[in-house]
């Protein structure tokens, strides 16, 4: 997808912080864009401040733990726009402490969105993505915390983990089908993203004394990161630079290279003389699997 203009894009989570600079980026490529948000107040600034006399912009409230949801604006998209040709699942929540002190709330509610919003989205537009045959690229937003684990980050770390794993795996299975995917791995950018309670749902509540004085205690050494935050804007223009030029990991923070080749390092270290016979046959075993 060299060519944006004119295609209809989807970002989830675009009321604010890198959902919101995509979107904006995204029309300045001459995209027609949908934004969907779980914040409805967000949600409307986000569309004033989109608004122009060129734009072709549509705003809809999402939960993006909702299939019902997900479904409704599937349809209102096709309406309004017709084919989707890039879909950004960019929705995301934050929760910190060490998981002697994390809560089966705090797991669901991270798991819900990180994970979950990611599984809905490309289920409910994969196929259609498919099927349309005018090719079309998928971004999912992970972070550094997906390439590297840090404590008191456990269940965010796993979220995130398991959106670059869906990312690689659904990278391979589109390849057949002109339609790129990259995974999006940034670090701190300045968002709200550390204020991500004020849409917890209240069925995720959590009451243990002892979780939410972990979580607060990781936060103060996360708001203390932020100041070295890059911009939403940033991120932005790495993500369109890099649908144009379909690549795969999108590294907006080029100075955190160091941590992911410490944890390269020690994987490939770890790991001992291979069989001539038995490494020969595991490879002719991942080619059939690629070439199917």
């Amino acid at each position: 997808m060299q060519d944006l203009e004119g295609k209809t894009a989807l970002v989830t989570g675009g009321a604010g912080g890198i959902g919101l600079a995509l979107a904006r980026t995204l029309l300045a490529e001459g995209m027609q864009v949908v934004i969907t948000d779980v914040d409805t107040e967000a949600l409307a600034s986000a569309e004033a401040a989109l608004q122009g006399s060129n734009t072709q912009l549509l705003a809809l409230k999402l939960d993006v733990t909702d299939r019902a949801g997900f479904a409704k604006v599937a349809q209102a998209v096709s309406e309004r726009f017709g084919n989707l040709h890039l879909l950004c699942n960019n929705a995301g929540v934050y929760r910190g402490g060490t998981l002697d002190k994390v809560t089966y709330e705090d797991w669901d509610w991270v798991m819900g969105v990180n994970v979950g919003g990611v599984v809905n989205g490309l289920q409910t537009f994969v196929e259609g993505m498919r099927d349309h045959g005018e090719g079309a690229h998928i971004v999912n937003t992970a972070s550094m915390a997906g390439i590297n684990a840090s404590p008191g980050l456990g269940v965010y770390n796993t979220s995130k983990f398991a959106v670059v794993g869906m990312s690689e795996a659904l990278r391979q299975d589109m390849a057949p089908h002109n339609i790129g995917v990259s995974v999006l791995c940034p670090g701190m950018v300045q968002t709200r993203i550390l204020e991500s309670e004020r849409t917890r749902p209240e069925d995720f509540e959590v009451q243990d004394s002892q979780a939410l004085a972990a979580a607060e205690a990781q936060s103060e050494a996360m708001h203390m990161a932020m100041g070295a935050a890059i911009t939403p804007e940033e991120v932005a223009q790495v993500v369109v630079n890099g649908i144009k030029a379909n690549e795969f990991y999108l590294f907006p923070h080029p100075e955190m290279k160091s941590f992911a080749s410490a944890r390269s390092e020690e994987l490939l270290d770890s790991f001992g003389e291979a069989d001539p016979a038995r490494e020969a046959a595991q490879h002719e075993f991942m080619q059939s699997l690629l070439e199917r």
